[in-house]
């Protein structure tokens, strides 16, 4: 899940997370009105500089790379059977993929919100169809997801790039309205939490908990959008399904 993002970066170019004002990466876009994760492409994420402890973006390849692959042919051939898009929050300390990371190497994805899908039967159909919502904090122009990230070399050629994966959580009640199969979402951190999560030196008792966090309901809106959205002039455009029911919440 959370496989579709959005980011859309103030006129500042910046990106304010507390009293931080974090400047964008060099060649970083401006907008990503929807990028899928399964387009393994860059997206700038925010950690902490190991010379100064602030914070920084940096782009990085929105996939997380397991140190035993030795080339990219081994991580191509790997996601035929599974994805490193995605880590789950919970579990995050348990992984032998995900643990060290975890512990040492905690990052941000800014996110101007995301693409989920609801799964809805109409009456009289003998299937589910996938309605397309587009999920937000209205109060915030861009939130933070909790993330983990690694850098890795491809032995054959040398290819040097910094990998990550966003987290994600259980659902809360809205969520489990839309992502009504597997009922899970991103782990948004507030922003005095997400500072905290990019922190050097966090125990491991606090990265579990930060880790099970569960962003609240009423902080989030989501709307049905055009089926078509990926390829649409405008992705967010509301759309109306006859008898679809309202999210209650």
């Amino acid at each position: 899940m959370c496989y579709y993002n959005r980011l859309i970066i103030p006129v500042s170019q910046s990106i304010q997370l507390g009293d931080y004002a974090i400047a964008l990466p060099e060649g970083c876009p401006m907008a990503f009105p929807v990028q899928s994760g399964f387009e393994y492409a860059q997206w700038p994420i925010i950690r902490i500089h190991s010379g100064n402890d602030l914070p920084e973006a940096v782009m990085a390849h929105w996939e997380f790379i397991a140190p035993w692959m030795k080339t990219m042919k081994d991580v191509e051939a790997g996601r035929q059977k599974y994805t490193t898009l995605n880590a789950v929050g919970e579990k995050v300390l348990e992984s032998k993929l995900y643990r060290e990371a975890a512990l040492h190497q905690r990052c941000l994805v800014p996110s101007s919100g995301f693409y989920e899908w609801r799964h809805w039967k109409p009456e009289g159909s003998k299937k589910d169809l996938a309605i397309p919502y587009f999920v937000h904090l209205p109060a915030q122009e861009i939130f933070f997801i909790a993330g983990v990230w690694q850098n890795w070399t491809d032995q054959a050629t040398g290819e040097y790039l910094t990998g990550f994966a966003l987290l994600t959580t259980a659902a809360n009640s809205l969520m489990e309205q839309v992502h009504n199969k597997k009922k899970r979402m991103p782990l948004v951190l507030p922003p005095d939490l997400a500072l905290e999560w990019i922190k050097p030196g966090l125990s491991e008792k606090r990265i579990h908990e930060l880790s099970n966090y569960q962003a609240e309901a009423a902080l989030m809106k989501a709307s049905p959008i055009r089926k078509d959205f990926r390829t649409a002039l405008d992705p967010l455009e509301s759309w109306s399904y006859e008898g679809l029911p309202e999210l209650n919440f």
